[in-house]
């Protein structure tokens, strides 16, 4: 069942195709029949808890496995070939440095791997290494070098960036100027595709949301309509008195799923809101209440905490 794309705009030719994609290994089903297309300038986060398929299917965008059915396409072309035309880079968790090594030192080795590249001045600004070029990458944080690989993956001035968890280790400014060299990418027609367990960052930065959960998507929206996919609201209020048993009173009412207690603020999930605030302001000492859609992380653990079938969105590509 495919699970379509909600962006307006007709078809536009794809930076990567999966059709009808499956991949087992052995007795285990890790992805179970994945569609995606992602356009040229799209920026996508790639989102699923541990298990989902995330990795998998960065590996066969990478040409590092083969599906086991169904169609994988890069610009058109198996990965591999989209690869050795420098058209793919990646930026990895873990790996692929040398710890002796500068940083300069490092991408100049790297770009000498390639028969045309960016200059190594222009991807360290883009990065935002150039202060760190003379340190010696053993000496670099977790962030920093996070950033390295980034300039690395500059280097061929890729038309397909594949991020998995490209802000693990950086600071809140790291992270800032990070995303905004990934933008300005992006808005250059560079397609970026981002798998991160921030969800705040998916919120924030992409232009989609792509939810996977046990192989399969479940949600493929912008951020906005994945989060309407979790039914219900969260209503917060002041309740002066919250004796027990009033707030299994509050839980008793129908449509409420989940009632928290803070201090004297009392969060209530619910599908039908504004029944459970009118009972709640004529009913109980309540004051100073609103009531607010879930956010990404409610939607994330609302549509991936069970088994289900892809969720169609509306409209298509």
């Amino acid at each position: 069942m495919t699970t379509p794309h909600l962006g307006a705009g007709g078809p536009r030719a794809s930076a990567v195709r999966l059709a009808g994609v499956t991949k087992r290994f052995g007795d285990v089903e890790a992805i179970r029949g994945i569609d995606l297309d992602v356009a040229p300038g799209e920026m996508v986060a790639f989102l699923g808890p541990n298990g989902a398929g995330k990795t998998t299917t960065i590996d066969l965008l990478l040409g590092l496995s083969t599906p086991t059915t169904g169609t994988v396409e890069v610009f058109g072309m198996e990965p591999r070939a989209a690869i050795s035309r420098g058209l793919v880079a990646a930026v990895m968790q873990t790996g692929g440095l040398l710890k002796d090594l500068t940083v300069r030192e490092t991408v100049e080795y790297t770009a000498s791997l390639f028969a045309d590249t960016r200059p190594v001045d222009e991807v360290l600004e883009s990065a935002g290494i150039t202060g760190l070029a003379g340190r010696r990458v053993d000496r670099c944080s977790g962030g920093e070098q996070q950033r390295l690989r980034f300039a690395m993956a500059l280097l061929p001035d890729p038309a397909l960036l594949l991020l998995d968890e490209p802000t693990t280790g950086m600071d809140v400014e790291g992270r800032r100027a990070f995303w905004a060299a990934i933008r300005a990418d992006a808005e250059r027609g560079r397609a970026v595709l981002f798998a991160t367990h921030y969800l705040e960052e998916a919120d924030q930065h992409a232009d989609r949301v792509v939810l996977l959960s046990q192989g399969l998507v479940v949600a493929d929206g912008t951020g906005s309509q994945v989060k309407a996919l979790a039914a219900g609201r969260t209503l917060r209020a002041t309740l002066p008195d919250p004796r027990p048993a009033l707030l299994e009173e509050i839980g008793a009412q129908p449509g409420v799923d989940q009632v928290d207690l803070r201090g004297d603020q009392v969060l209530v999930h619910a599908t039908d809101s504004d029944a459970v605030a009118r009972w709640l302001l004529t009913r109980t000492d309540a004051h100073d209440l609103e009531i607010v859609a879930r956010g990404l992380e409610e939607a994330f653990v609302s549509l991936t905490s069970s088994t289900r079938q892809p969720i169609p969105t509306g409209g298509t590509r």
